[in-house]
């Protein structure tokens, strides 16, 4: 989609065509466009059939009351922070007092319309001309454009003195995917450090997976997960320096240290297993989930923790283990059958079998459910069996 496609959307005539595919079938798309073409110019259908199915994806994201109202780049759409994550973030800012952001590298503008909506003044930064054009159309769509200012420009050379804050989300992807090597982020992730040490607070986006000698000293890292998938990391400054956070929302329920706990010991498994959210993996607190629940880890090298008791914590789910077997799928396809297991969860760590490849070799079926869990035990591949319970 060329700048000039996306302008003709926004006419009266593109408004009215993309309001009537909200609830398109995409399975239809091409009898759907045959008869579209009857009235309406080529390539304005084509532009409205590819935002209609960009809306339609960012229903996850961003709820269908917004997302049918905002536009979308293929790209944007999948790299934007999803709504809940971005709310959190500007409320944090808020918090502190930030009533201006200078947004770096806005794209589509996600996180620009959550600051707005706390009645933050936001200055949205990006380079790429479509994507600045998709960002000002949301700011309007959503009625905020009073407070979000869009340009066009390089980050670098922007001058943030006069904001309060400033956000940084550096492009992760590029022609072959995601980018892993923090100093390929565009701009690297040097840059965004000197820029964010260079504001009174600041925040900056990174992948999870980012490791944690990486962090800046002077730096607060947070890793955030949304209905327990890991979705991002932030460095914050002017916060809390040396603080590791992990955040889980809906909530949100976070732990946080300055000094963190040593690994925990390892030991048998107990009547109890306690899976903790990724964010707390991340965030390397699994010890300290460990010493909330007085647990252990099943074995050293692997992020389950086991007990005799059942306690609650929002930072784990629990399940009650019912069988500890050495690996063996014709033992595995055995019990199952004698219990009448046709609905089965797999979840794996440390094992290098994949959950659809045993689910296909065990044919699991009756109707009883449970979990297993692939993973080592005391360095021997294991299987776990249970099911989820809930504290009291």
């Amino acid at each position: 989609m060329t700048p000039e496609d996306f302008a003709a959307l926004l006419t009266p005539e593109g408004s009215a065509l993309l309001d009537s595919l909200r609830d398109h079938d995409p399975a239809q798309e091409i009898a759907v466009a045959t008869r579209l073409r009857r009235e309406h110019p080529a390539a304005l259908v084509s532009a409205a059939l590819g935002q209609a199915r960009l809306r339609q994806r960012a229903v996850a994201k961003f709820g269908a009351e917004d997302a049918f109202r905002m536009y979308f780049t293929p790209g944007g759409g999948e790299m934007a922070t999803r709504a809940p994550v971005a709310s959190y973030r500007a409320g944090r800012l808020a918090d502190l007092g930030v009533r201006s952001v200078a947004d770096l590298c806005c794209g589509i503008g996600g996180d620009a319309l959550a600051l707005a909506r706390l009645g933050i003044r936001v200055l949205a930064v990006d380079r790429d001309p479509l994507t600045v054009a998709v960002a000002r159309a949301n700011a309007e769509a959503l009625g905020l454009a009073e407070l979000i200012e869009v340009r066009e420009a390089d980050v670098t050379g922007i001058d943030t003195s006069g904001y309060d804050a400033v956000f940084l989300d550096p492009a992760r992807r590029g022609g072959r995917g995601r980018i892993f090597d923090p100093e390929s982020y565009s701009p690297p992730l040097s840059w965004a450090v000197e820029a964010a040490r260079a504001a009174e607070y600041a925040a900056v986006k990174i992948a999870p997976g980012i490791p944690h000698e990486a962090v800046p000293a002077e730096a607060e890292a947070e890793w955030i997960s949304d209905q327990g998938d890991v979705k991002e990391a932030v460095l914050w400054f002017g916060t809390a320096p040396g603080t590791v956070r992990a955040t889980l929302l809906p909530g949100p329920r976070t732990l946080h240290t300055t000094d963190p706990l040593p690994d925990p010991g390892a030991g048998p498994v107990g009547r109890y297993l306690y899976e903790p959210d990724g964010a707390v993996i991340r965030a390397h607190l699994v010890a300290e989930v460990a010493e909330q629940l007085g647990g252990r880890l099943i074995d050293p090298t692997i992020a389950y923790v086991t007990a005799d008791e059942l306690r609650a914590t929002p930072y784990a789910t629990a399940y009650e283990i019912t069988d500890v077997l050495p690996f063996g799928l014709k033992k595995l396809k055995a019990l199952l059958r004698e219990r009448g297991v046709g609905i089965l969860t797999v979840k794996k760590r440390g094992s290098a079998i994949e959950p659809e490849e045993l689910r296909k070799k065990v044919k699991p079926q009756g109707p009883h459910s449970a979990t297993v869990f692939l993973t080592r035990v005391a360095g021997a591949p294991s299987m776990l069996i249970g099911s989820p319970v809930s504290a009291p």
